[in-house]
């Protein structure tokens, strides 16, 4: 471990710290402070997503279904049409429409005409598909606040402030 990187006394060291230890001066210009944390950043995300997923799993749904459930909970009177769904979930007409088919047959969704539209179709979430996104986000929420429990509720305040200012300094920077 480079002295720039060593844990403090109180922490553990964790599988990171070993990567990190590997290069061992290789690379001058690599900061293994800025490494460690989008390291430890990259695993955490992955492991939540995997966690996610198995969730999402036992409650019958993909992450892809459950993003449009929560995209259409959001939406007003919790409706909206297949193209405005396509927009914000970035999915083409063919993906929206095959999503809107397994979510109907679910009976998580329901498409009715547009009142307004005689060639539209409008999507709403059903109590059905809403019990299964508050089933499924609340059977989420106990894991993550299980991992969260590491962590004291101050430096989970910290940790959210901290994180909140790298987000910033990327949603300001130009994209690449």
């Amino acid at each position: 471990m480079t002295p720039r990187h060593a844990p403090t006394a109180a922490a553990s060291i964790d599988h990171v710290d070993a990567k990190l230890a590997e290069f061992d001066g290789a690379l001058p210009d690599l900061d293994l402070d800025v490494e460690g944390i989008v390291e430890r950043i990259q695993k955490i995300e992955r492991r939540l997503r995997v966690t996610m997923e198995q969730t999402l799993d036992d409650h019958g749904l993909s992450y892809g279904e459950w993003n449009l459930l929560c995209v259409l909970r959001r939406a007003p009177g919790r409706v909206s049409t297949p193209g405005e769904l396509s927009s914000k979930l970035e999915l083409s007409s063919g993906a929206m429409t095959n999503r809107l088919d397994r979510l109907e047959r679910a009976g998580l969704v329901a498409r009715h005409p547009d009142p307004n539209d005689r060639r539209g179709v409008r999507v709403e979430l059903t109590d059905r598909g809403y019990e299964a996104w508050v089933e499924s986000t609340n059977a989420q929420a106990i894991k993550e606040a299980l991992v969260a429990s590491a962590l004291t509720k101050t430096e989970q305040h910290r940790l959210n402030e901290l994180l909140r200012k790298l987000m910033l300094a990327f949603e300001r920077a130009p994209e690449a």
